[in-house]
């Protein structure tokens, strides 16, 4: 080797270190190219045979080393069809040969990338800034899933998405233990409860029968009489102070209408017969003539604890109207209304137009859906509730509730306005159903004349709970359904999940397409293409599908070029070039003295 090897290694040398330079001024070039690679220089010594006494250092060559799998960092983007991969593998995309009446012709050839900027160009295909177009797998809008496993150039048009009729409903709420209905009062057991004696045609299930007619009762105030003690049924109507009588006198004349017939308070010793009674009399008389008047012939009205309790039998409902203070006494406000429990017809399982009022009063909202016929036309389905029976009753009761939806909104007479779902929701005393009912079918749904078929209603294991709620009514939790109006797609963008999901003019969001992601065995053995895309080698091995990283949307690959690594490998490389030119004048010296020694 000698002089000029050493020449001629510095000028391998001085190559070697001009081609660092070339990639590190690339590296610092695509600094800010959206999903760039850096290529690294590697050094390899080359050595020349020779004895083990006379090995020599060798010449050098440069060569590539690729950074594939070194990701860059990842960043939010404002372009919704942005996309970023978190891992492994390359983005499938091919790039048009060429275009005929501006649209693209491609040759069918694979390139992979991890430039994710894609944008919808105006044929519907996704496009990246370095102009390859993404691949992926279509997905099936009726199952969800991707429709088979091979990537396609993806392409999306603004056609209509078809209506789908509504097929489900899937509700959760909470039942109000007792619901604050317009006719519920306290006071009064069970009557927060349907009575479906109030309707002319029973909208319980069908074929249920009613309860025969009960007692019922209400309790009126606590209140002490003129000694300050609680009043009893010895209490008298009216007195001096500091006697056993009502805190506030009944009045000779005063009267109380029972029923429709008039009860009359006549002086001291006067007229006491079926409609009158004298001032005087005791409250235990008062109640009693009530209980006459109304029918009651069962449990009479007593006072228990300072309070009036009315009862009334189980021939007629009781109601009371009174303008006397001596009545307000009583700890009861005029007018009272108490209904017997119990009574009505065979259940029909529907509230025609005659009763809608009294169905309203006697039950809460259950919140409504939009849903959509066959045509895509929408139907607005309402539910409401209603509680059928009372664990609080006693013995032989439970906690009961029936569903309802609407009908027809201008039923009228005998027309059907609400039908009842035909299924007892029943709930324990933990305010969980019991039976568990996780489902059921609304048959042939059908709202203003619209039919809908049959819709499956789901509640879930837990969808249905009946817990207190101090707003008395159904807080719906979950009110959803299957079906939407045809509606023309609006705009596309890429999820978390790595699908393409199209947004409709109807709504709807709706997941179009897989993007598909390669990985490779030799990933630093693709070779590299213009754009940011690499070709397939041998070396690098197909292209495998499944196993790579995840996408996320909106988002961008920075380049993996560390500007400072960049600058410090720029310093190292100059100093490396500048020594190697060092030697060159040092063996051109060492020539130049070998010369002179011939001269």
């Amino acid at each position: 080797m000698g002089i000029f090897g050493a020449l001629t290694t510095s000028v391998a040398g001085l190559r070697a270190n001009s081609y660092a330079l070339e990639n590190i001024s690339g590296n610092i070039a695509n600094s800010q190219t959206t999903g760039f690679k850096r290529i690294d220089t590697s050094f390899l010594d080359l050595i020349p045979p020779s004895g083990n006494d006379t090995q020599l250092a060798g010449s050098v060559t440069a060569k590539s080393r690729s950074t594939n799998t070194l990701q860059g960092s990842v960043q939010a983007a404002a372009v919704s069809t942005y996309m970023a991969i978190n891992g492994d593998g390359f983005f499938t995309v091919q790039k048009p040969g060429s275009f005929s009446d501006n649209n693209p012709i491609f040759a069918g050839v694979n390139n992979y990338t991890r430039r994710g900027d894609f944008a919808l160009d105006k044929n519907g295909y996704l496009v990246n800034g370095a102009g390859y177009y993404l691949q992926g797998v279509p997905i099936d809008r009726t199952t969800g899933n991707p429709s088979g496993g091979t990537p396609e150039i993806l392409k999306f048009q603004n056609d209509f998405l078809p209506s789908q009729q509504t097929t489900k409903i899937s509700y959760r709420a909470n039942l109000a233990s007792y619901p604050l209905t317009v006719k519920h009062d306290k006071s009064v057991p069970g009557s927060e409860l349907l009575r479906p004696a109030d309707f002319g045609t029973n909208p319980q299930i069908v074929g249920t029968q009613p309860p025969p007619f009960g007692d019922n009762t209400k309790t009126g105030l606590q209140t002490n009489n003129k000694n300050g003690v609680a009043m009893t049924g010895g209490t008298l109507m009216s007195g001096a102070s500091n006697t056993d009588s009502l805190i506030v006198n009944f009045a000779v004349g005063d009267t109380i209408v029972v029923n429709g017939t008039t009860l009359t308070v006549t002086a001291s010793g006067g007229t006491n017969d079926a409609t009158h009674i004298p001032v005087d009399s005791s409250l235990t008389a008062l109640l009693g003539k009530i209980d006459a008047l109304s029918g009651n012939t069962g449990t009479p009205s007593t006072v228990t604890g300072g309070a009036v309790v009315l009862h009334t039998g189980t021939t007629n409902d009781l109601s009371i109207t009174s303008t006397s203070s001596g009545f307000a006494a009583l700890g009861l406000t005029s007018p009272v209304t108490v209904k017997r429990t119990g009574g009505g017809t065979v259940g029909t399982g529907t509230v025609v137009g005659n009763d809608v009022k009294t169905f309203l009063d006697e039950s809460i909202s259950g919140g409504a859906t939009t849903a959509y016929d066959g045509n895509g036309a929408p139907v607005n389905v309402q539910f409401r509730w209603a509680k059928m029976d009372s664990a609080s009753l006693g013995t032989g009761h439970s906690d009961v509730w029936n569903l309802f939806y609407q009908t027809n909104p201008n039923a009228t007479g005998s027309q059907v306005a609400w039908t009842n779902v035909g299924t007892n929701f029943t709930f324990n005393s933990s305010g969980e159903m019991n039976p568990v009912i996780g489902q059921i079918t609304l048959t042939n749904l059908t709202v203003g004349g619209v039919s809908l078929g049959n819709v499956a209603m789901s509640f879930g294991t837990g969808g249905l709970t009946q817990f207190a709620d101090s707003n008395g009514n159904a807080q719906v939790n979950q009110l959803e359904q299957d079906g939407y109006a045809a509606g023309q797609l609006v705009s596309v963008s890429v999820s978390n999940e790595g699908r393409v999901v199209g947004a409709y003019s109807n709504g709807r969001n709706i997941a179009l397409a897989e993007v598909s992601v390669a990985t490779f065995n030799g990933a630093n053995f693709l070779k590299r293409i213009d754009g940011g895309a690499f070709e397939i080698t041998n070396e690098s091995g197909p292209a495998l599908y499944g196993k790579g990283g995840s996408i996320s949307g909106a988002s961008l690959e920075a380049s993996n070029t560390d500007i400072a690594d960049e600058f410090t490998k720029l310093i190292v490389t100059q100093q490396a070039y500048s020594a190697n030119t060092k030697v060159i004048t040092t063996a051109n010296t060492m020539v130049q003295d070998l010369l002179n020694v011939m001269r």
